[in-house]
């Protein structure tokens, strides 16, 4: 069970990243950090019983989740920071798991390592159009797959680490060319809005999407 309500929750943060990241910076960047504080406070409880196995570890994640969604919400420097960190920590395990490596800590280190490095560059200038274009789709398009391998029991909660996922991975080709597809089509569709490609991260994230139609 809970590795469908995790999964559907992934999916559909996906998704939004995937389709509507850098189109709708203001909302989606909350969205991810409240996701990003659901796992992290979750799995700070997490015990002998496995992830999310108690009401301790719902009542963390979601506690956690709200506190980073607000906070993400109402400051700029703190949602970048929140963003780009979980952006870059799905996009560096992602690219090891992809490339076989199944030793968990170079797996985190890696993961760890890439997020400061894309923190570090939204905070000290913005990042270019392309670039967040790119990084939300092939993110959110990575979180995407995650969670549909969870749905369909290819891989479950209490056994997703490096050595089960890499290993599912490395027997089923078609994860990639999904994975592929939804990159593509993640891209096109944010690519689409020409009003916006104009716009900084700072200016993305100041004016909702919204607005930009109904003015």
């Amino acid at each position: 069970m809970n590795d469908i309500v995790v999964g559907i929750i992934a999916v559909l943060t996906g998704a939004v990243f995937c389709f509507r990241g850098y189109l709708a910076m203001r909302i989606v960047i909350p969205l991810w950090g409240a996701f990003a504080g659901f796992m992290l406070g979750a799995g700070i409880v997490t015990g002998d019983d496995g992830f999310l196995a108690t009401a301790l570890g719902w009542i963390v994640g979601l506690t956690v989740a709200v506190v980073f969604g607000l906070i993400a919400y109402l400051y700029y420097e703190v949602a970048v920071l929140l963003g780009m960190t979980a952006i870059g920590f799905v996009l560096g395990t992602s690219v090891m798991a992809a490339l076989g490596v199944t030793w968990s800590w170079v797996i985190v280190l890696s993961g760890i390592a890439l997020a400061a490095a894309l923190a570090f560059v939204a905070l000290v200038g913005d990042v270019p159009m392309l670039l967040l274009t790119i990084l939300t789709a092939v993110a959110g398009a990575s979180t995407i797959v995650a969670g549909t391998m969870l749905l369909v029991g290819t891989v479950d909660l209490d056994d997703f680490d490096s050595a089960s996922t890499t290993e599912a991975l490395t027997d089923a080709w078609w994860w990639y060319a999904i994975h592929l597809a939804l990159v593509v089509a993640g891209m096109i569709i944010q690519l689409s809005d020409v009003d916006r490609r104009r716009e900084s991260l700072r200016q993305a994230w100041a004016t909702p999407a919204l607005a930009k139609h109904t003015d």
